[in-house]
Order: structure tokens, then C-alpha cells, then sequence
């Protein structure tokens, strides 16, 4: 199981704030494979520069397209700039990667359409496992799921036994990448809305 697909499945069962942009979870789903392609050490970081250091294979397949696509020769790419990149249609993607392998039903095809949460959704080994993580309040997807508007569950264990709430510098860097694109996205969005808006108010003009 990797923290993409995890992310996958918290953004389809948990509720958000708002309604999840299929951009959005593109972006957020490029930075998650970032932090599993660092905690495999196929790549490190360079202040916010990501710096490939090994070719191995992770034996999953979409993080293995993932590292087949770093850039790897300097000056190399920011992490900003490959959530860009390597996020264009990745929400799709691994939509289309987990319904062939999660039971018939599983609910992937109502990601995008939230409003109906009475989908009967089937459990499997992949779903339990992101359900598990989100629980135990790991703060790696706790972050990646509150970039998206998607707030942690109140803590019903106590704080010894709950994960450690530190993230390293790295994660720090990522999160913040993933913050400032989703902030781009929207403000391309509002600006968009603006213009389809005045547009729409010339052709109503008497």
C-alpha cells in the first residue's frame, strides 16, 4: 500500500470541508508520491530541489512511473514544479490503476461525485489499511488530507499512543509545495470565474 493510494481512499470515504477538485487531488496526490519516493530513498532533497539518487524499483507500479519520470539532470526540478508536472491527470490515473485492482463497487467512480455518500462501498485490504492510517492519525496523510480541506478525527486514543505529531524537514518542504500550488490553482480558478462572469454580463447588456 502506498500513501497515494491511502490518500485516494481518505479523500472517496472521509467527509471535507468542501468539495474535493479533481486538480486539487492531482496535486496532493503528486506530493504524496514525492514523500513515498524520499522514504524509499529513490530521490532526496536539496533545499527544494529534488535530487534522484537511486533508479531502484519500489514494486509498486504508479511509483515506479513516478520515479521513471524524474528529472535527472541538474539543475533538476523543485518540488513545486513537479506536483505541476508529474499532477497533470494523476487523480484519473490512479483511478483508473485502483479500479482494476479494489472489488467491483468499491465506490472510485463516485470520487468526483461527492454528494452522494449512500454508495455502498465494498470493503478490501486496501481500503482497511488507509482506514487504519487515518486513525492512527499519521501526521504525513493527516497533512496531505488537510491541504484538501479534509480535517483529522477527533483523537479518541490517548496521546502516548497516538503516532508521533513531528514531521521531518522534509515532509515540512513538500507540504508547503502542495500548499502553495493548491493557492495557485484557486487563484486560477477565481480569475477564471471573473472573466466567464463579465463575459456572461456583456452578452446580458441591453
Amino acid at each position: 500500500m502506498t500513501t497515494p493510494q491511502d490518500l485516494l481512499f481518505v479523500a472517496l470515504d472521509v467527509p471535507a470541508d468542501r468539495p474535493v477538485e479533481q486538480g486539487d487531488l492531482s496535486l496532493a496526490l503528486a506530493a504524496a508520491e514525492l514523500l513515498d519516493l524520499l522514504a524509499a530513498q529513490v530521490v532526496t532533497l536539496r533545499d527544494d530541489v529534488i535530487v534522484p539518487v537511486s533508479g531502484q524499483l519500489t514494486g509498486d507500479p504508479m511509483l515506479d512511473k513516478a520515479a521513471a519520470s524524474l528529472i535527472r539532470t541538474e539543475p533538476y526540478e523543485s518540488a513545486e514544479d513537479w506536483l505541476w508536472r508529474r499532477g497533470d491527470g494523476l487523480s484519473a490515473a490512479y483511478r483508473d490503476e485502483l479500479e482494476h485492482t479494489e472489488p467491483s463497487g468499491s465506490g472510485l467512480r463516485q470520487l468526483f461525485r461527492r454528494a452522494d455518500r449512500s454508495v455502498e462501498r465494498i470493503d478490501s485490504d486496501a481500503r482497511r489499511h488507509a482506514a487504519d492510517r487515518w486513525a492512527r492519525h499519521e501526521p504525513l496523510l493527516a497533512g496531505l488530507a488537510s491541504a484538501l480541506g479534509i480535517d483529522e478525527p477527533e483523537h479518541e486514543e490517548p496521546a502516548e499512543h497516538a503516532e508521533d505529531d513531528k514531521v521531518d524537514d522534509r515532509v515540512a518542504v513538500v507540504l508547503a509545495a502542495l500548499g502553495d500550488a493548491l493557492t495557485e490553482l484557486e487563484a486560477v480558478r477565481q480569475r477564471r470565474r471573473i472573466e466567464e462572469d463579465a463575459f456572461d454580463n456583456v452578452w446580458r447588456a441591453p
